[in-house]
Protein backbone atom coordinates (compact mmCIF):
# COMPACT_ATOMS: atom_id res chain seq x y z
CA UNK A 1 0.00 0.00 0.00
CA UNK A 2 2.64 2.56 0.98
CA UNK A 3 4.34 2.05 -2.31
CA UNK A 4 0.97 2.75 -4.15
CA UNK A 5 0.84 5.96 -2.20
CA UNK A 6 4.16 7.16 -2.38
CA UNK A 7 6.01 5.78 -5.39
CA UNK A 8 4.22 8.07 -7.61
CA UNK A 9 4.44 10.81 -5.41
CA UNK A 10 7.83 11.01 -4.80
CA UNK A 11 9.03 10.22 -8.61
CA UNK A 12 6.79 13.39 -9.52
CA UNK A 13 8.64 15.82 -6.63
CA UNK A 14 11.94 14.10 -8.30
CA UNK A 15 11.28 15.17 -12.18
CA UNK A 16 9.49 18.13 -11.06
CA UNK A 17 12.38 19.90 -8.84
CA UNK A 18 15.00 18.81 -11.32
CA UNK A 19 13.14 19.31 -14.79
CA UNK A 20 11.51 22.26 -14.08
CA UNK A 21 14.48 24.54 -12.67
CA UNK A 22 15.50 27.41 -14.05
CA UNK A 23 18.42 30.03 -12.11
CA UNK A 24 20.75 32.05 -12.70
CA UNK A 25 23.13 34.76 -11.11
CA UNK A 26 23.75 38.63 -11.46
CA UNK A 27 27.04 40.07 -11.43
CA UNK A 28 28.32 43.61 -11.63
CA UNK A 29 31.56 44.58 -12.94
CA UNK A 30 33.00 48.75 -12.30
CA UNK A 31 35.28 50.03 -14.25
CA UNK A 32 37.87 53.01 -13.48
CA UNK A 33 36.18 54.92 -16.18
CA UNK A 34 32.10 54.60 -14.95
CA UNK A 35 30.73 54.80 -18.51
CA UNK A 36 32.69 51.52 -19.51
CA UNK A 37 31.13 49.71 -16.36
CA UNK A 38 28.02 47.29 -16.07
CA UNK A 39 26.16 46.59 -13.37
CA UNK A 40 23.75 44.42 -14.10
CA UNK A 41 25.34 41.09 -15.66
CA UNK A 42 22.34 38.86 -15.60
CA UNK A 43 23.39 34.78 -16.47
CA UNK A 44 20.28 32.56 -16.68
CA UNK A 45 20.48 28.65 -16.99
CA UNK A 46 18.22 25.78 -16.57
CA UNK A 47 17.79 22.07 -17.15
CA UNK A 48 19.56 19.96 -18.72
CA UNK A 49 22.42 22.00 -17.46
CA UNK A 50 24.30 22.10 -20.65
CA UNK A 51 26.60 25.27 -18.94
CA UNK A 52 28.66 25.42 -21.75
CA UNK A 53 26.37 26.61 -23.75
CA UNK A 54 25.11 29.41 -21.95
CA UNK A 55 27.13 32.55 -23.15
CA UNK A 56 27.70 36.14 -22.12
CA UNK A 57 28.91 39.29 -22.28
CA UNK A 58 30.49 41.74 -19.85
CA UNK A 59 33.30 44.66 -20.19
CA UNK A 60 37.03 44.83 -20.52
CA UNK A 61 37.42 47.92 -19.26
CA UNK A 62 39.23 49.05 -21.95
CA UNK A 63 37.07 51.04 -24.00
CA UNK A 64 33.92 49.65 -25.27
CA UNK A 65 34.96 46.20 -26.33
CA UNK A 66 33.10 43.38 -24.98
CA UNK A 67 34.02 40.28 -23.74
CA UNK A 68 31.68 37.24 -24.51
CA UNK A 69 32.00 34.13 -22.06
CA UNK A 70 30.32 31.19 -21.79
CA UNK A 71 29.78 29.30 -18.02
CA UNK A 72 32.04 25.68 -18.17
CA UNK A 73 30.81 22.47 -17.60
CA UNK A 74 28.17 19.78 -19.00
CA UNK A 75 25.84 17.94 -16.46
CA UNK A 76 22.88 16.99 -18.95
CA UNK A 77 23.69 13.27 -19.44
CA UNK A 78 23.24 12.96 -15.29
CA UNK A 79 20.28 15.55 -15.07
CA UNK A 80 18.73 13.81 -18.07
CA UNK A 81 19.15 10.25 -17.20
CA UNK A 82 17.97 11.11 -13.73
CA UNK A 83 14.91 12.41 -14.70
CA UNK A 84 14.35 9.89 -17.39
CA UNK A 85 14.44 7.17 -14.04
CA UNK A 86 11.72 9.60 -12.63
CA UNK A 87 9.37 9.86 -15.38
CA UNK A 88 9.28 6.22 -16.81
CA UNK A 89 9.24 5.51 -12.56
CA UNK A 90 5.85 7.44 -12.15
CA UNK A 91 4.71 5.55 -15.13
CA UNK A 92 4.88 1.89 -13.95
CA UNK A 93 3.67 2.51 -10.28
CA UNK A 94 0.38 4.49 -11.91
CA UNK A 95 -0.16 1.41 -14.05
CA UNK A 96 0.93 -1.11 -11.06
CA UNK A 97 -1.66 0.56 -8.88
CA UNK A 98 -4.26 0.18 -11.52
CA UNK A 99 -3.33 -3.61 -11.96
CA UNK A 100 -3.17 -3.77 -7.69
CA UNK A 101 -7.09 -2.61 -7.73
CA UNK A 102 -8.66 -3.83 -10.60
CA UNK A 103 -7.33 -6.82 -12.39
CA UNK A 104 -5.64 -8.35 -9.02
CA UNK A 105 -6.99 -12.07 -10.55
CA UNK A 106 -5.23 -11.37 -13.94
CA UNK A 107 -1.82 -10.01 -11.81
CA UNK A 108 -1.78 -13.72 -10.00
CA UNK A 109 -2.67 -15.88 -12.93
CA UNK A 110 0.16 -17.97 -13.95
CA UNK A 111 2.45 -16.04 -11.40
CA UNK A 112 3.89 -14.16 -14.00
CA UNK A 113 2.57 -10.82 -12.37
CA UNK A 114 4.35 -11.16 -9.66
CA UNK A 115 7.36 -12.09 -11.34
CA UNK A 116 7.35 -9.40 -13.88
CA UNK A 117 6.40 -6.91 -10.98
CA UNK A 118 9.89 -8.26 -8.87
CA UNK A 119 12.10 -7.87 -11.51
CA UNK A 120 10.82 -4.31 -12.70
CA UNK A 121 10.90 -3.45 -8.91
CA UNK A 122 14.78 -4.69 -8.55
CA UNK A 123 15.35 -2.89 -12.11
CA UNK A 124 14.01 0.46 -11.14
CA UNK A 125 15.99 0.04 -7.38
CA UNK A 126 18.72 0.08 -9.07
CA UNK A 127 18.01 2.69 -11.46
CA UNK A 128 17.40 5.20 -9.32
CA UNK A 129 20.40 4.68 -7.04
CA UNK A 130 22.78 5.04 -10.50
CA UNK A 131 20.83 7.83 -11.36
CA UNK A 132 20.75 9.77 -7.86
CA UNK A 133 23.93 9.36 -7.89
CA UNK A 134 25.18 10.37 -11.28
CA UNK A 135 22.59 13.31 -10.75
CA UNK A 136 24.21 14.56 -6.74
CA UNK A 137 28.01 14.46 -8.41
CA UNK A 138 26.61 16.39 -11.71
CA UNK A 139 24.63 19.17 -8.98
CA UNK A 140 27.93 19.68 -7.61
CA UNK A 141 29.60 20.45 -10.70
CA UNK A 142 26.57 22.91 -11.48
CA UNK A 143 27.09 24.56 -7.82
CA UNK A 144 30.88 24.79 -8.94
CA UNK A 145 30.10 26.11 -12.96
CA UNK A 146 27.86 28.73 -11.39
CA UNK A 147 29.22 29.82 -8.29
CA UNK A 148 29.37 33.70 -8.61
CA UNK A 149 32.98 34.02 -7.48
CA UNK A 150 34.51 31.18 -10.33
CA UNK A 151 32.47 33.18 -13.09
CA UNK A 152 34.42 36.35 -11.96
CA UNK A 153 37.83 34.61 -12.46
CA UNK A 154 36.33 34.03 -16.10
CA UNK A 155 36.94 37.81 -16.64
CA UNK A 156 39.89 39.36 -17.48
CA UNK A 157 38.68 42.54 -16.39
CA UNK A 158 38.01 41.38 -12.66
CA UNK A 159 41.77 40.30 -13.11
CA UNK A 160 42.63 44.05 -12.79
CA UNK A 161 42.79 45.59 -9.01
CA UNK A 162 41.77 49.42 -10.08
CA UNK A 163 38.41 47.62 -11.18
CA UNK A 164 35.86 46.63 -8.68
CA UNK A 165 33.84 43.24 -9.55
CA UNK A 166 31.44 41.93 -7.23
CA UNK A 167 28.12 39.24 -6.64
CA UNK A 168 24.50 40.87 -6.55
CA UNK A 169 22.55 37.87 -6.88
CA UNK A 170 23.67 33.92 -6.49
CA UNK A 171 22.16 30.92 -7.88
CA UNK A 172 19.10 29.32 -5.65
CA UNK A 173 19.49 25.55 -5.29
CA UNK A 174 17.02 24.45 -3.13
CA UNK A 175 14.86 22.64 -5.26
CA UNK A 176 17.81 20.74 -6.68
CA UNK A 177 18.55 19.88 -3.66
CA UNK A 178 15.34 18.51 -3.01
CA UNK A 179 15.36 16.99 -6.13
CA UNK A 180 18.76 14.37 -5.28
CA UNK A 181 16.86 13.77 -1.79
CA UNK A 182 14.06 12.98 -3.35
CA UNK A 183 15.73 10.43 -5.52
CA UNK A 184 17.64 8.66 -2.78
CA UNK A 185 13.97 8.59 -1.24
CA UNK A 186 12.85 6.88 -4.60
CA UNK A 187 15.55 4.40 -4.26
CA UNK A 188 14.89 3.45 -0.26
CA UNK A 189 10.96 3.29 -1.28
CA UNK A 190 11.67 0.88 -4.27
CA UNK A 191 14.19 -1.18 -3.06
CA UNK A 192 12.16 -1.80 0.75
CA UNK A 193 9.10 -3.00 -1.67
CA UNK A 194 11.60 -5.88 -3.09
CA UNK A 195 10.92 -7.84 -0.56
CA UNK A 196 7.38 -7.17 -0.21
CA UNK A 197 7.02 -8.17 -4.30
CA UNK A 198 9.29 -11.53 -3.40
CA UNK A 199 6.63 -12.92 -1.13
CA UNK A 200 3.89 -12.83 -4.02
CA UNK A 201 6.24 -14.67 -6.38
CA UNK A 202 6.69 -18.75 -6.65
CA UNK A 203 9.90 -18.40 -5.82
CA UNK A 204 8.75 -17.99 -2.11
CA UNK A 205 6.31 -20.62 -1.75
CA UNK A 206 8.50 -23.10 -3.21
CA UNK A 207 11.13 -21.99 -0.64
CA UNK A 208 8.89 -22.51 1.80
CA UNK A 209 7.65 -25.85 0.59
CA UNK A 210 11.24 -27.18 0.42
CA UNK A 211 11.80 -26.10 4.13
CA UNK A 212 8.71 -27.79 5.19
CA UNK A 213 9.27 -31.49 3.39
CA UNK A 214 12.67 -32.08 4.97
CA UNK A 215 10.84 -31.40 8.94
CA UNK A 216 7.94 -33.71 7.46
CA UNK A 217 10.73 -36.39 7.21
CA UNK A 218 11.70 -35.94 9.70
CA UNK A 219 9.26 -36.38 12.08
CA UNK A 220 7.68 -39.38 10.48
CA UNK A 221 11.01 -40.77 10.47
CA UNK A 222 11.03 -40.11 14.30
CA UNK A 223 6.93 -42.16 14.22
CA UNK A 224 8.64 -44.61 12.42
CA UNK A 225 11.43 -45.28 15.17
CA UNK A 226 8.91 -44.89 17.99
CA UNK A 227 6.06 -47.56 16.48
CA UNK A 228 9.57 -50.21 16.36
CA UNK A 229 10.54 -49.18 19.21
CA UNK A 230 7.12 -50.57 21.07
CA UNK A 231 7.22 -53.23 18.67
CA UNK A 232 10.57 -54.56 20.08
CA UNK A 233 9.59 -54.33 23.38
CA UNK A 234 6.22 -56.07 22.97
CA UNK A 235 8.09 -58.62 21.48
CA UNK A 236 10.61 -59.06 24.47
CA UNK A 237 7.69 -59.25 26.68
CA UNK A 238 6.57 -62.22 24.53
CA UNK A 239 9.46 -63.79 24.63
CA UNK A 240 9.48 -63.39 28.30
CA UNK A 241 6.84 -64.93 28.65
CA UNK A 242 7.43 -67.57 26.84
CA UNK A 243 10.66 -68.27 28.29
CA UNK A 244 8.70 -68.59 31.91
CA UNK A 245 6.73 -71.46 30.35
CA UNK A 246 8.91 -74.53 30.11
CA UNK A 247 10.20 -73.45 33.20
CA UNK A 248 7.15 -74.03 35.46
CA UNK A 249 6.87 -77.28 33.70
CA UNK A 250 9.50 -78.50 34.53
CA UNK A 251 8.88 -77.38 38.42
CA UNK A 252 5.70 -79.36 37.78
CA UNK A 253 7.12 -82.11 36.48
CA UNK A 254 9.62 -82.50 39.77
CA UNK A 255 6.87 -84.58 41.75
CA UNK A 256 6.34 -86.88 39.32
CA UNK A 257 10.31 -88.34 39.16
CA UNK A 258 10.21 -89.59 43.01
CA UNK A 259 6.48 -91.53 42.76
CA UNK A 260 7.45 -93.28 39.71
CA UNK A 261 10.47 -94.51 41.49
CA UNK A 262 8.80 -95.65 44.51
CA UNK A 263 6.23 -97.35 42.47
CA UNK A 264 9.19 -99.22 40.45
CA UNK A 265 10.73 -100.45 44.38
Amino acid sequence: MCMVIFAPLFAIFAFATCGGYSGGLRLSVDCVNKTESNLSIDIAFAYPFRLHQVTFEVPTCEGKERQKLALIGDSSSSAEFFVTVAVFAFLYSLAATVVYIFFQNKYRENNRGPLIDFIVTVVFSFLWLVGSSAWAKGLSDVKVATDPKEVLLLMSACKQPSNKCMAIHSPVMSSLNTSVVFGFLNFILWAGNIWFVFKETGWHSSGQRYLSDPMEKHSSSYNQGGYNQDSYGSSSGYSQQASLGPSSDEFGQQPTGPTSFTNQI
